[in-house]
């Protein structure tokens, strides 16, 4: 591997939240060197080969936790468990080979100002078809290893998270290809310095808002493997409670959040357990958002399975949102009825159905827009659940899934991306960890830890009617990078190799 792949490798381990040391910026070297690499490969055929092994490495290195919830939940033995991230990375690493061929078929094609953009939408398309095809899967979005860093990533509420990540390629592409001190490069370095100054303006801007809430957020850290068992039901609910008991004494709330899947019980069915839950809540007058499975039977009488989150007032109606985009071989197995074997490898996948689309679950002035689990990572349904008038995010999830690794951090740094393309504060509920409160610009107002049972007073959570540019355009910025790029690869198509030029920059 040349210097190039390796420093794209090593940036994405590091700039991505990993479990030894991290430096958001160092994931930029992703795309640089995968762009570096690309043009000095001999066609686009040996492009491809070095962007699959370049995104292959450096998926695997960040998603290496995919094989914990196969082996420690799954019962599947570690020597079948430990090719799954092997398997996941070389999907990923796919999109990357076709961004390294279309790089490397572009680049002697257009002129040094083109390519840029080229590279940009070309990156931005690859990211979109990744969080789209095969259900989607958007995880290593590149400005996600920037959220620790609001300010560099505030471009996300006139761009998205692909918009922002197709402009930050277009830079490194000028600043590699062509030279930091050629025309294009100083433009790229200018346009930097500009997006990270407005970035900050953006951050020191008051937040328009209808009002704020005391929020409060109970993370039981409820051991996995102990949740499902009928025995343990009745100390989940106590320990839920007890701790939701202590924190109301504290401060006046709002409103209580608890995890998915928080109460392993059919909330839905009458018993004790239901009973003590609304009995609670019209006790204390807070209402209380939190997971539950549920079911509904087919004419055949058959049960249909939901993951369920309910929004359960004082003395008054429960509103519920069933999920929607369903994890695949977790929630669901896709062709089950062809790979029926998979059912047998993945002890306790449950048969869940997706829920329809559902307007936001409201109690008073609040309208909460519910994402269970990783729909946080998917911009589209956060789009729509403040186009349905959600003035405030919740994101309940379970990550106890993935142990001590860093997919739970990795989790909570895309929730910040839909926090800032939404100009909407998130409350963020988990069982085990990372529960916070993200602010409307994407810095962290709460945070818990992992693996330990707390509560999390979030007060001064902002509640936001107004929207971003992005969200008003959704449509035009979403729609835009395909159209561009597919314009731009006829271009390509139809234009001769252009003869070297050097003023133009040179290759690094």
């Amino acid at each position: 591997m040349t210097v190039a792949s390796i420093l794209a490798v090593l940036g994405a381990w590091f700039g991505f939240a990993n479990p030894l040391y991290r430096l958001p910026f160092l994931a930029l070297l992703l795309p640089g060197g995968l762009t570096v690499a690309a043009v000095r490969s001999k066609g686009p055929g040996q492009a491809a080969k070095v962007g699959l092994w370049i995104g292959t490495l450096a998926a695997v290195g960040n998603l290496y936790w995919a094989a914990l919830p196969v082996h420690d939940y799954g019962d599947v033995a570690w020597p079948l468990a430990l090719p799954m991230p092997v398997l996941l990375a070389l999907v990923l690493g796919a999109y990357d080979a076709a961004f390294a061929a279309v790089v490397r078929f572009a680049q002697p094609r257009l002129s040094p100002w083109l390519f840029g953009p080229m590279a940009g939408l070309a990156y931005a398309a690859m990211e979109m078809a990744r969080g789209t095809f095969f259900t989607g899967f958007p995880w290593l979005a590149l400005p996600a290893a920037l959220s620790p860093w609001p300010a560099t990533i505030q471009g996300a509420a006139f761009l998205g998270v692909y918009g922002l990540s197709g402009l930050f390629v277009c830079l490194i592409a000028w600043i590699v290809v062509c030279g930091p001190l050629s025309r294009q490069g100083l433009a790229a370095i200018a346009a930097s310095a500009a997006l990270f100054i407005g970035g900050n303006l953006r951050l020191a801007a008051p937040i328009a808002h209808s009002g704020t809430i005391h929020a409060t957020i109970v993370q039981g850290n409820v051991d996995q493997s102990l949740k499902w068992d009928p025995a343990a039901q009745i100390d989940t609910e106590e320990k839920y409670l007890d701790l939701t008991r202590t924190a109301l004494k504290d401060a006046p709330t709002n409103l209580v959040v608890w995890p998915e899947t928080a109460m392993p019980f059919y909330f839905q069915d009458p018993g004790v357990l239901s009973s003590r839950l609304k009995a609670f809540v019209d006790d204390t007058g807070v209402p209380l958002l939190f997971g539950s499975p549920a079911y509904a039977r087919l004419g055949n009488g058959a049960p249909v399975l939901f993951n369920r989150a309910y929004l359960l007032p004082p003395h008054g109606a429960v509103s519920r949102y069933d999920k929607e985009h369903l994890v695949p071989f977790g929630e669901y197995v896709p062709l089950g009825h062809l790979l029926s074997f998979v059912h047998k490898m993945v002890a306790g996948v449950g048969d869940f159905r997706p829920g329809a689309a559902q307007a936001p679950l409201r109690q008073g002035r609040l309208a909460l827009g519910v994402l269970i689990c990783y729909e946080a990572i998917f911009p589209e349904l956060a789009q729509q659940r403040v186009e349905a008038g959600a003035n405030l995010l919740v994101n309940i999830s379970n990550d106890a899934w993935f142990g001590k690794s860093s997919a739970p951090r990795q989790h909570l740094d895309l929730a910040v991306l839909r926090a800032v393309e939404q100009e909407r504060a998130i409350i963020r509920a988990t069982n085990t960890g990372i529960s916070a409160a993200i602010d409307p610009r994407g810095r962290i107002m709460a945070q818990g830890g992992l693996f330990t049972a707390l509560t999390l007073p979030c007060p001064g959570t902002p509640l936001v009617t107004e929207t971003t540019w992005f969200h008003r355009h959704y449509a035009l910025v979403t729609w835009s990078i395909p159209i561009l790029f597919a314009a731009l690869c006829i271009w390509c198509l139809a234009a001769p190799v252009r003869a070297a030029d050097p003023s133009h920059g040179q290759t690094l």
